[in-house]
């Protein structure tokens, strides 16, 4: 039964390892590693980075150091993402020197993934896996395996590269209608055409960052038939406030530059929607719930981001699946260190 599945999560193992914890990366997710560790009244013994990025800068209190300068046993928790190819297999190669584990943490929000987590949305995560089939049923359980347990060997067991999506389950036409939310610069518009051909019927792109947005704009100012909007996608149409400060992860929060929100049912009430990529940065659940008319009435083709929070991964398919039961459910988790970059393809 899948519920026996589950292991002991990350933050469990080293605890009961008695061993101090040597955080590799800065930023963001180093900041909620940290802050657990502490939670936990684990001992922390230092912060390390790749070589070139030591400069003896500081960090929560900790002068950075070389890895080569920490002696002694202790488990070594990657607490930044990356899906630079070199990164990852450096990483990767850590692991066959020391112990390394990958605390995971949320990219939004602040709900840890550990053994109360998994008692509190257990039924839904077993209602989650029983939509998946196959290949599909497997990722799934790596990713919440891998996720839980922080474990490496896991996570490169249910990486998978993403042209075997375009290939196998996607498998794009020549004359899609393509809604791409959360365009930023153009790279996933380009990535859509290098799957058609370069050919579509047309796409309508969102991107709510004013800075970026001028860069789609521009990115897009020659082709044909496409539209760009600087809005947020929501489940109402109305305004909100987005902080840009954080680059390709900026969101929706509580402060910020206001900017006008709308429904994906609005922008395809007059369209022939026919694939839908949605990136947008742990507001997916919102954006679905603007899109009922949309998935229950048009069923277009959709490519979900799965990663921002860890209850999007139960959550979502789950909604999905109350809009439209008549939706085929696959996951896909392409590579990255941690388990970013984990979407869900329904068809």
């Amino acid at each position: 039964m899948f519920l026996l599945r589950f292991p002991v999560s990350s933050w469990q193992k080293i605890k009961n390892s008695g061993k101090p914890v040597l955080i590799y990366g800065m930023g963001n997710g180093a900041d909620k590693v940290i802050d657990e560790l502490n939670r936990l009244e684990i001992p922390i013994i230092g912060v390390t980075a790749s070589d070139e990025f030591v400069r003896g800068q500081m960090f929560r209190g900790f002068t950075v150091r070389k890895l080569s300068e920490f002696e002694g046993d202790f488990i070594i928790a990657v607490s930044f993402a990356s899906c630079i190819p070199e990164v990852v297999e450096h990483i990767y190669s850590l692991s066959e020197r020391y112990e390394v584990l990958v605390p995971c943490v949320p990219v939004f929000g602040n709900e840890i993934i550990n053994e109360e987590f998994i008692e509190k949305y257990k039924d839904k995560i077993v209602q989650a896996h029983s939509l998946f089939k196959g290949r599909s049923q497997s990722i799934f359980e790596g990713c919440v395996e891998f996720m839980l347990s922080g474990d490496l060997d896991v996570l490169k067991c249910v990486t998978t590269d993403k042209e075997e999506v375009f290939g196998n389950i996607l498998k794009l036409s020549e004359d899609e209608l393509y809604l791409d939310l959360g365009a930023y610069r153009g790279d996933t518009i380009d990535e859509f055409l290098s799957h058609t051909d370069g050919n579509y019927s047309e796409i309508i792109a969102l991107e709510p960052d004013r800075k970026t947005f001028r860069k789609l704009s521009d990115h897009v100012s020659e082709m044909e038939n496409v539209s760009i909007f600087q809005k947020a996608v929501s489940s109402d149409n109305s305004t909100a406030s987005f902080n840009s400060a954080a680059g390709r992860q900026s969101s929706l929060s509580s402060d910020g530059e206001k900017v006008e929100t709308v429904t994906v049912d609005t922008l395809c009430e007059n369209k022939s929607v026919t694939y839908i990529k949605m990136d947008v940065e742990g507001s997916e659940i919102d954006a679905l719930i603007g899109a009922g008319k949309t998935l229950s009435e048009k069923k277009p083709k959709l490519n979900i981001a799965l990663y921002h929070k860890f209850s999007d991964l139960f959550e979502i398919p789950l909604l999905i699946k109350s809009i439209n039961p008549d939706y085929e459910f696959h996951i896909r988790r392409h590579p990255y260190i941690p388990c970013w970059d984990m979407n869900l393809y329904c068809i």
